[in-house]
């Protein structure tokens, strides 16, 4: 509660904005810097090794691409994701940096050897017209490979964290954080849906680099059928691999976790639909398997258009991933030790007893009286709910109430507060009210107010910094003057 809220009411608050681009950046990272470095290293030593130009050349093209997305959006995203928890959740941010010190100093080396790589990699691919220019610029394209996949295996240590922190929430050791319980079924399963995802693009890319310019013209054709055949071994590799550390995976997911899976996957509109995901789930892993058998076959079975199919469901099963991942650790946004409104458990209980307004920085008032309970509901609602909802935006607090008590009967305001203070033993997903019944009270006042008159919150961004004074020492006796 040490921050100001930058806050976006129309975008949840902001997380709406963090989910995107962090999304953005995971989806262009995972199969194109992860999956596509290594196999096209690997094509130009395959092209060298049995003096194939042709394929060399192909890599050379398909890199071209790689190169220029990576470079701007992925680079672009990645920097987005710590400017925008920056602003939107200081708290998580913050406590992961304490944490994770080192690691984050080790990936942001790796990161810029990675930049550093592959721009020397590919500007300097034409230049390299010596066995030995070539043998150096193969490793060249081999370290990175290897830097790329640390970024991720350095990245997946904190995101592991944030759902399970294992022996760390004893030890509070930097070992133990990196080496949590989901560290290495997690970086599996991302490793494996990444080559296979790149391999994908690869053969996708190839179709467009090997057309045939006349029926005489055989060696696109050639080209072509040596790169699918490869590549469908990946992919089927890759997918066995994907499922196997999946599973693993969601095997280690605590058990609490698991419960919020419905919601998770498809919100909470859509939860009855938790079968009919699980069926287009395993629908996406026949595709990626058809694909893979069809290319070993032969290089025209599977046509351009039919890449299209796992290309969208390996974007959307990554994505859907994604926000699993996210939604399923809730309440905490650290497992175990800190909430998703950014209060930590050892807190809890001292705030709940003390006051949130007491012993937040940037509120209006420190107590809740009958003149200011509206304003103090406001801060109460900015401290304790707006990482997750807005007033009239994307996920509004005003839409929930609404579905639980109807838009044409009064709401009661009794009631209300006992729901808030009691949310979470019905809600898994919600976090304990932080504050005491005064605040709770407070906080309904302002919904009540809200529903009279829908409005958008603003944030210190748009409202400035407002401090409250501090409480004021409490009167000295006359006797106390005197002694003194």
């Amino acid at each position: 509660m040490d921050f100001p809220s930058f806050y976006m009411d129309h975008l949840a608050g902001g997380r709406l904005i963090i989910g995107l681009i962090a999304s953005l950046h995971v989806l262009i990272n995972h199969p194109l810097a992860v999956g596509a470095y290594p196999l096209l290293t690997w094509m130009e030593w395959w092209a060298h090794k049995n003096n194939r130009p042709d394929i060399d050349r192909l890599a050379y093209r398909i890199t071209f691409i790689v190169f220029i997305v990576t470079t701007t959006v992925g680079a672009m995203t990645g920097v987005g994701i710590w400017l925008s928890t920056s602003l939107f959740a200081p708290f998580a941010i913050g406590s992961l940096l304490r944490v994770f010190f080192w690691g984050w100093f080790m990936e942001w080396l790796v990161f810029i050897s990675e930049v550093v790589l592959i721009c020397w990699w590919f500007l300097s691919w034409k230049k390299a017209d010596t066995p030995e220019k070539k043998r150096k610029h193969i490793r060249i394209g081999l370290a990175l490979s290897i830097m790329s996949w640390l970024t991720m295996a350095l990245i997946v240590a904190v995101l592991g964290f944030m759902m399970k922190p294992g022996e760390w929430s004893q030890t509070r050791t930097f070992l133990d954080a990196m080496t949590n319980p989901l560290y290495a079924p997690q970086l599996g399963f991302r490793t494996f849906i990444a080559l296979m995802m790149g391999a994908v693009f690869v053969w996708f890319a190839t179709f467009f680099f090997t057309r045939q310019k006349s029926g005489l013209d055989h060696e696109p054709r050639r080209l072509r059928s040596w790169v699918v055949y490869r590549m469908s071994h990946v992919v089927l590799v890759s997918l066995l691999a994907t499922y196997l550390f999946g599973t693993w995976y969601w095997g280690r997911i605590p058990e609490t976790m698991k419960a919020n899976s419905s919601v998770a996957l498809l919100t909470q509109e859509f939860m009855s639909w938790h079968g009919q995901f699980q069926t287009l789930l395993g629908w996406t892993i026949l595709v990626f398997a058809a694909i893979g058998l069809g290319g070993l076959g032969s290089s025209f079975l599977i046509p351009r258009w039919a890449l299209l199919i796992p290309s969208f469901m390996g974007i959307w099963l990554l994505g859907h991933f994604e926000r699993a991942r996210e939604f399923m650790r809730k309440p905490w946004v650290i497992g175990e030790y800190m909430y998703s409104n950014g209060v930590h458990k050892d807190e809890l209980a001292f705030l709940q007893s003390e006051g949130m307004l007491k012993h937040a920085t940037y509120v209006k008032h420190r107590e809740v009286t009958a003149a200011n309970k509206v304003e103090c509901g406001q801060d109460v609602f900015m401290l304790a709910c707006s990482r997750c909802h807005s007033t009239t935006g994307l996920n509004s607090v005003l839409d929930k109430f609404s579905a639980m008590y109807g838009t044409d009967k009064s709401w009661d305001s009794a009631g209300m507060a006992l729901f808030i203070k009691g949310m979470h033993q019905t809600r898994t997903f919600m976090p304990p009210f932080p504050g005491t019944d005064q605040e709770a009270e407070a906080l309904v006042a302002y919904i009540q107010q809200l529903r009279q008159k829908p409005e958008p919150l603003h944030g210190v961004q748009t409202t400035g910094l407002t401090v409250a004074l501090p409480a004021p020492a409490p009167l000295k006796t006359a006797e106390a003057q005197a002694r003194n």
